[in-house]
């Protein structure tokens, strides 16, 4: 049965199918997957739920299901089957020729809501670079209706098969080119970062699941007129306003994107320019659904990807939202709680009817204020460097000693170094230096790439040419 033709207006119909693997939170995760396929703009019309062990290879549900799953998407009518799962190339191709559907799993269809909720430059291309790594894998046999390539004598060369290998080049020329987009985009945003470094302008960045009420508190904070709704991933592109803090002074607060269970890691890679408004920020306010039933598993997601990112050690104000549709929580009122040294760590508030906002605008300025206070954590040292300085220390240990032996004076009492220890010096510094200014490893692909170029013109790196000229070396310190 060929499924029905649907106008542009019209929703699709959709069937959710769910695996029970074990886990604790199968049906949380399942009532997710239906939000997330109403965002999406399809209507669920069946949910098809299992328990395996492990997934089938072949059809992912196995044979059974997969064929009670065709029953009910010819008897329901259904356009798109969506899985509450990741599946791989080959099963999605084997479940979409055995029921004759479209199949979608969640990866595809997050990408596919962040592709409709894209409005800026920079989000547009970090959600066309996700979906152009995703495809890309699943190129395999998409030509199988043209002539496939053969081994033998003239038998090679099918044009199936270099259809899909130009469809996979011009997928790797255009992740390319992406890659390159974004490098100049996160170069842009470092200049604005530094700027405002230089004013000591606090910056504080909005995290949390999504449909937590993240967009609707930042409106209430700076009076924006950003968009909020009821709904997943209602916000994608960052958005920075200022804040006016009594005993602050201006700060910048900025809304970023939400996070969510199984979130697809291309997204994570791609988002890379997005997410360094919270990486770079002083402090984040982690926004929490306080009515939800899962919000203790939601908080974990949310700081399992912030550790991801190399987010995880900036300071938190968990901000528990909502709870003015938690009955219990509204009864005790907004407050604050804090923790033994008497900074604030959580606030009770409710965005959408402002309760609680002169609570959260004084813990800020207090965390603001401890943060100013605190000593400064010095960064950890590179052990290369530690290993060198104990390695001179043994070796003067050892000229010392030496040299009261044998009642040998050094004269000027200058201290005798290793040049080789100070080439080693030179290097781990450096090295250290390079590590510290990664930039989250898109911008360096350009560099990487052309570096593996086995073209590349080695006489434009000196240190690859052996008939380079000498280079310049700083005089010894001992030259006195």
């Amino acid at each position: 049965m060929q499924p029905r033709a649907t106008s542009p207006s019209e929703p699709t119909r959709a069937i959710l199918v769910g695996v029970d693997f074990g886990k604790h939170d199968f049906e949380e995760s399942l009532s997710e997957l239906a939000l997330l396929t109403s965002t999406a703009g399809s209507t669920p019309v069946h949910t098809l739920t299992g328990k395996r062990s492990r997934p089938d290879p072949a059809l992912f549900i196995g044979s059974g299901k997969a064929e009670e799953l065709k029953e009910a998407a010819d008897a329901l009518d259904a356009d798109v089957v969506v899985f509450n799962h990741a599946l791989s190339p080959a099963q999605q191709r084997n479940l979409e020729r055995f029921l004759n559907r479209h199949v979608i799993d969640r990866t595809g269809l997050i990408l596919d809501i962040f592709g409709q909720r894209a409005q800026s430059h920079v989000g547009k291309v970090q959600v066309e670079l996700a979906q152009v790594q995703y495809r890309a894998s699943r190129l395999v046999r998409a030509w199988s209706h043209l002539e496939r390539q053969k081994g033998g004598i003239g038998m090679r060369g099918g044009p199936g098969e270099r259809q899909l290998e130009l469809d996979r080049r011009m997928l790797d020329d255009r992740a390319k080119r992406l890659k390159t987009d974004l490098s100049r985009l996160q170069r842009q945003h470092s200049t604005q970062r530094r700027a405002r470094a230089r004013n000591e302008t606090l910056s504080i960045s909005l995290v949390g699941y999504t449909n937590a009420g993240k967009s609707t508190l930042f409106n209430a904070l700076t009076k924006a007129r950003a968009y909020a709704a009821d709904q997943l991933f209602a916000t994608l592109d960052t958005t920075s306003r200022r804040l006016y803090l009594d005993g602050l002074g201006n700060v910048v607060l900025s809304d970023t994107v939400g996070f969510i269970r199984d979130l697809p890691t291309q997204l994570v890679a791609a988002f890379r320019a997005t997410l360094e408004e919270t990486v770079h920020a002083d402090l984040l306010l982690h926004v929490v659904d306080a009515a939800s039933p899962v919000r203790h598993e939601q908080i974990e997601q949310v700081n399992r990807v912030l550790a991801e990112i190399d987010a995880a050690d900036i300071p938190q104000i968990v901000v528990m939202n909502k709870i003015d549709a938690a009955p219990e929580l509204l009864e005790h009122g907004p407050r604050i709680e804090r923790n033994e040294d008497g900074v604030p760590v959580r606030v009770y508030i409710s965005a959408r009817d402002g309760i609680g906002l002169d609570s959260l605008r004084e813990a800020i300025v207090e965390v603001a204020r401890w943060l100013a206070e605190r000593p400064a954590v010095p960064e950890a040292a590179d052990p290369r460097l530690q290993d060198l300085h104990e390695r001179r220390q043994w070796e003067g240990d050892g000229a010392d000693s030496a040299d009261g032996a044998g009642g040998a004076d050094s004269g000027d009492g200058a201290e005798s170094v290793d040049p080789s220890a100070e080439a080693d010096a030179d290097t781990a510094a450096q090295d250290a230096d390079s590590d510290s200014d990664a930039d989250f490893g898109l911008a360096s692909d350009a560099a990487a790439d052309r570096d593996s170029d086995p073209h590349s013109d080695p006489d434009s790196n000196p240190d690859s040419n052996p008939q380079a000229g000498p280079q310049r070396r700083l005089p010894d310190r001992d030259a006195d």
